[in-house]
């Protein structure tokens, strides 16, 4: 029984007591140590190895690597496909997660449960599947192996998920008032996508698109295939890796390896910090 509080006409009710549940000793470090020491297992020790083996036969072997003819030519090639599927998913991904949100369609669940087969599939699978379609016996007369749009097609159908999927949530909880408000006072469905939806979700698809770009950059199984390694052509830098890992040059496979570690982690880290820039813009705005 608790006792009741006696007030006088006008007077506020004194506050209820806060409730604080204290933590139990050392449960934070605790949990912190536990977490740092699976990262470094699983993250930490074999980028470290990996750098190691990179440099191990020192610098010059190291430049020679990712300075070779054919390392130009593989990252030339697996740059410019990441850019363009990359930009394509974006455009796709929006209007994808828009339709699953905002429309209403027979087939919707399917086709939401049809975006996450890429995260399921084996990647080799996926180079299977483009071949049976874009390849010589085409059952749909589009041949695309040993070109780079069949590189492309394979890249986008394994990234596309990663724009979706980001998205999706936060479309799903932008205030539907506001504009609904903007287009009662003559906004146009273009300007109030760009005005009021497009700037909510730009971190979103920032991030989404640098999942995308960096899964581009080192994807292998689905391009094994449908691509053949064509020498600046279709070779991207992955096959380009195995390549020297068969020669036995495994240095040189972990000096190419370094090099395209280093670019995604820079897009990632550059496209987060400008999603949060973009977040705390539109948190202040509000």
């Amino acid at each position: 029984m608790t006792a009741a509080v006696a007030t006088t006409p006008g007077q506020a009710a004194p506050a209820a007591p806060k409730v604080v549940v204290p933590e139990a000793p050392g449960s934070t470090a605790l949990r912190v140590g536990v977490v740092t020491l699976w990262l470094s297992v699983i993250v930490l020790l074999p980028l470290a190895a990996i750098a190691w083996q990179a440099v191990g036969s020192g610098w010059q072997h190291f430049w020679l690597a990712v300075t070779s003819h054919a390392a130009l030519e593989s990252f030339k090639v697996t740059l410019i496909i990441s850019v363009v599927v990359t930009v394509l998913d974006v455009v796709f991904g929006v209007l994808v997660a828009w339709m699953l949100v905002r429309d209403e369609f027979a087939w919707k669940g399917l086709l939401d449960a049809v975006i996450d087969l890429p995260f399921a599939l084996p990647t080799i699978v996926t180079s299977l599947v483009m071949l049976a379609l874009y390849g010589p016996s085409s059952p749909i007369g589009l041949h695309l192996q040993h070109t780079p749009p069949g590189v492309a097609m394979a890249l986008g159908f394994v990234t596309l998920p990663f724009v979706v999927r980001a998205v999706q949530p936060v479309l799903r909880e932008i205030d539907r008032e506001v504009e609904e408000a903007a287009a009662s006072l003559g906004a146009g469905g273009r300007k109030v996508f760009t005005s009021i939806v497009l700037p909510s979700l730009l971190p979103a698809v920032l991030s989404g698109a640098g999942l995308a770009f960096s899964r581009c950059i080192g994807e292998f199984g689905s391009v094994v295939t449908i691509g053949g390694a064509v020498p600046g052509s279709t070779e991207v830098s992955s096959q380009w890796i195995r390549s020297l890992i068969e020669n036995d040059d495994r240095p040189a496979a972990a000096a190419i390896s370094i090099v395209l570690l280093s670019v995604s982690f820079s897009v990632l880290f550059v496209l987060r910090i400008i999603g949060g820039r973009t977040a705390r813009r539109e948190e202040r705005a509000k």
